[in-house]
């Protein structure tokens, strides 16, 4: 997709006298050498390598009774070793798509056999601490090998862990594993900083969002959703603001901290909504019906201000946020089209003022981008 836009880009500066071609093709060329984090060959080496494991781990699970108990642990132990092993051989030559795939393999064969021993010997415990085990040892193994693949695998440990305790109702905060997600995103950031896979980033915030999301459902009569508004309104500003300290490091890590941040405030406002809101009621008073609505309409114009032309995330989430509260308001005022008229005609105008200001402020900059650079 984006080579694409960027062979169009060559082809209008070269027509337009602004680049030669000779330079286009070179700057293509250069970015076709660049390795590569997604490519649909990868993406089905990872996906046979899964395939692969599940079967290793089923024939293993089916033919389990007639196997020797000493028999089965060396199996197990032996196969994470042969994997780990040949994946390290492998890496040394080069390999790094066929190495990915064994230490998925391995990350794999190792998650089954503590489910598979646990079993056989009868050991106590539950999923939590045995996903936690799993997580922490494939974090250890991402680090030895500086592994891209691993790294990703252990984003998606954080989310099943995250899983097991929704599904074990483990809400409290009394509990040792209540706060093992926000560890667990902690982690894949810092250790993707490390291996290179930028877009695991992905996988610990939208995992930080759920563990958020389940922490209101389970601490609903404590935590407050101005609380979540208000911190992610601030990430926000804090991630597009020209004056902000922290802006040239979220403009590093691309368009992740502003995209989830603004997730986030919506997050908060969305439960502020569902809590004031009682859909189709025809008791409830219009400014309860219509105010969450027009807050979620007013942070995701904010948010284009912000940040709309430049983070593609945050512009169509900013479209879409907008149309769905929109349609919201539609159904919910349907029968006061005076009302609704109404609400359409201030958003309109207030919409209208916005636009208006922010267009004299982008040619405002555009002018002075243009003086300085005659001045050069």
């Amino acid at each position: 997709m984006y080579r694409g836009r960027l062979q169009t880009d060559f082809a209008l500066w070269v027509e337009k006298g602004l680049v030669t071609r000779e330079a286009a093709d070179s700057m293509l060329q250069e970015y076709d050498q660049r390795p590569q984090s997604f490519t649909i060959g990868r993406v089905l080496m990872m996906l046979a390598t899964l395939l692969v494991a599940a079967a290793l781990v089923l024939l293993v699970a089916a033919n389990w009774d007639g196997i020797p108990r000493e028999l089965r642990s060396l199996m197990l132990i032996g196969l994470i070793w042969l994997c780990f092993g040949a994946a390290a051989y492998v890496g040394s030559a080069g390999a790094r798509y066929i190495t990915g795939a064994l230490l998925i393999l391995g990350a794999t064969a190792f998650g089954a056999s503590i489910a598979l021993i646990g079993q056989m010997y009868n050991l106590s415990g539950d999923g939590t601490s045995a996903t936690a085990t799993w997580f922490l040892m494939t974090l250890i193994a991402a680090i030895l090998y500086r592994s891209e693949a691993l790294t990703y695998y252990t984003g998606a440990l954080g989310w099943f862990f995250l899983s097991i305790l929704v599904s074990e109702g483990l809400g409290s905060p009394n509990s040792v594993w209540f706060y093992a997600p926000v560890l667990m995103a902690a982690a894949v950031i810092l250790l993707l900083y490390y291996t290179g896979a930028a877009r695991a980033r992905h996988l610990a915030y939208s995992l930080l969002l759920g563990w958020l999301g389940w922490l209101y459902l389970e601490r609903g009569a404590v935590i407050n959703p101005w609380h979540y508004v208000g911190l992610g309104l601030a990430g926000l500003l804090l991630a597009t603001l020209p004056a902000s300290p922290l802006r040239a490091m979220a403009r590093r890590a691309g368009s992740a901290p502003a995209f989830y941040s603004l997730l986030f405030a919506c997050l908060g406002l969305l439960i502020f909504q569902i809590e004031q809101s009682d859909f189709m009621a025809n008791d409830q008073p219009l400014w309860r019906t219509a105010f969450p609505a027009l807050l979620m309409i007013a942070l995701s114009v904010l948010a284009l201000v912000l940040d709309g032309r430049d983070n593609g995330a945050v512009r169509y989430t900013s479209y879409a946020v907008f149309a769905a509260e929109v349609l919201y308001l539609s159904v919910e005022l349907a029968g006061s089209m005076l009302g609704t008229s109404g609400i359409f005609l201030c958003t309109g105008i207030i919409l209208g003022v916005i636009a208006w200001f922010v267009i004299r402020v982008e040619k405002r900059f555009a002018q002075k981008q243009q003086e300085l650079g005659t001045r050069a």
